[in-house]
């Protein structure tokens, strides 16, 4: 049998292979795919004749595929990730104003930026969907280029990444956040080689305020100490303000939290926060629409970068 024959044979059990890959029990792919278990069984045999060589071979209770079939059920993943994408493509270009939009953010922005950004937006297309994804800004970054999001908002904006187009909507200033009683909390600026002896709490590693921190202790001539690690910058301030810790992180609105103090930093330091998408790929409607609705509407953006 030619390529083209097999392929044509193979093109409609794309889905089959791929679940029986996930599964490694036929019984299981039945009923994942919704169909009788003969009728699977039927096909494997099917396909493992148009191929030459068996699909499957027994594993304990389930199966295993070989090393053709992983060869094959491989492509076939590859390939249903672009079939489900045109096919999202099209019917969102048929009803454009009920498509869904896969937006990632920093869990920071989660508590009054994309609220803001969502209501506004909902107000004017109020079918719209949004499946909501919260993150590290390299875990953010990672799955916007893997394709699992269509928008990411992130801090910094990573234009430094050529397979990203992106949008500057705010800058933000980073403040030195120390416990009320702090030596340094009365003072009106702070140095940051003035905490090399300080202790500090601070986000993980793959966060953006990290990395921000890393870089400006590094560019002050030391590392910072570490006194504990978190994931949420508001856990963050529950330890500084039990005086486990300083730490850098951004101006809270309206005011500092109880316990805590903020100090400047001199000199001052900001960062950027923005949307960021896959460069150089259709969009479906609606995720154009919700691009376009926050890079003109939203009133605080500095500059922009698209692609």
């Amino acid at each position: 049998m030619t390529d083209e024959k097999l392929t044509a044979q193979l093109a409609p059990h794309l889905r089959l292979l791929a679940a029986l890959r996930a599964t490694g029990n036929v019984t299981r792919t039945a009923e994942l795919l919704g169909i009788p278990q003969p009728t699977v069984s039927r096909r494997l045999a099917a396909l493992s004749r148009a191929l030459g060589a068996p699909l499957t071979v027994p594993a304990g209770r389930g199966v295993r595929l070989t090393r053709a079939a992983e060869l094959l059920a491989e492509a076939a993943e590859r390939a249903l990730t672009a079939v489900d994408a045109g096919v999202r493509l099209a019917r969102e270009e048929v009803e454009p104003g009920s498509g869904r939009v896969v937006l990632g953010f920093l869990h920071l922005l989660g508590r009054a930026l994309v609220p803001e950004l969502l209501r506004d937006y909902r107000a004017q297309v109020p079918d719209a969907r949004f499946t909501l994804v919260q993150g590290s800004r390299q875990d953010m970054l990672d799955r916007l280029a893997a394709g699992e999001l269509d928008l990411a908002l992130l801090a910094p904006v990573p234009e430094e990444d050529e397979r990203l187009g992106s949008v500057v909507l705010d800058e933000q200033p980073i403040l030195l956040s120390v416990p009320a009683g702090h030596r340094l909390a009365g003072r009106s600026a702070v140095r940051v080689a003035e905490l090399a002896d300080e202790p500090f709490v601070l986000l993980e590693p793959g966060y953006g305020l990290r990395r921000i921190t890393d870089d400006l202790c590094a560019a002050a001539g030391f590392a910072p100490t570490v006194a504990f690690e978190g994931q949420e910058s508001d856990t963050v301030r529950g330890l500084v303000a039990a005086g486990l810790g300083v730490a850098l992180l951004p101006l809270f609105e309206p005011g500092a939290p109880a316990g805590v103090a903020e100090v400047a930093l001199t000199p001052p330091v900001t960062r950027t926060i923005g949307l960021a998408w896959r460069a150089g790929e259709p969009q479906p409607p609606a995720v154009r629409s919700f691009r376009d609705h926050v890079v003109t509407a939203y009133p605080r953006r500095i500059n922009r970068r698209t692609k």
